[in-house]
């Protein structure tokens, strides 16, 4: 049972946790997001955060050091869909659920808690996310 376990780390918990460790990646990551829509690369700018190396999108972040715990690659939705981590025939839901990318940046968060997607508002201090 998920309360029976007080190391548990909840959704909420990891997201205001995840939330502080990206701070200072924001900005970076805004600028790459907006690149990608820019240059025409994809309407759907994904940033995976791992602990771990993994072969997906442009490295920019490594962890470690002044650099935090997080790995930070820049990718696509069409990668994602290429590399078979999102499935093409769900394609168009996520198309459906993805939110404005000059107003939140996508995350898809590989962690202790397994593998998902997160919209993080790119400013932090509008508190009207979900």
């Amino acid at each position: 049972m998920k309360g029976d376990n007080s190391n548990e780390i909840s959704n909420a918990e990891l997201f205001l946790r995840l939330r502080e460790e990206i701070k200072p990646y924001l900005h970076l990551i805004g600028a790459a997001s907006d690149s990608i829509l820019k240059e025409k690369v994809s309407q759907y700018p994904v940033f995976t955060l791992s602990q771990e190396e993994i072969s997906v999108g442009v490295k920019l972040v490594r962890k470690g050091g002044r650099s935090g715990r997080w790995n930070v690659f820049a990718s696509t939705l069409e990668e994602f869909v290429s590399k078979g981590l999102v499935q093409k025939s769900r394609a168009s839901d996520f198309i459906a659920t993805y939110k404005d990318p000059y107003t939140f940046i996508c995350l898809f968060v590989v962690s202790e808690l397994g593998a998902q997607f997160i919209f993080m508002p790119r400013n932090l201090e509008d508190e009207n996310f979900s």
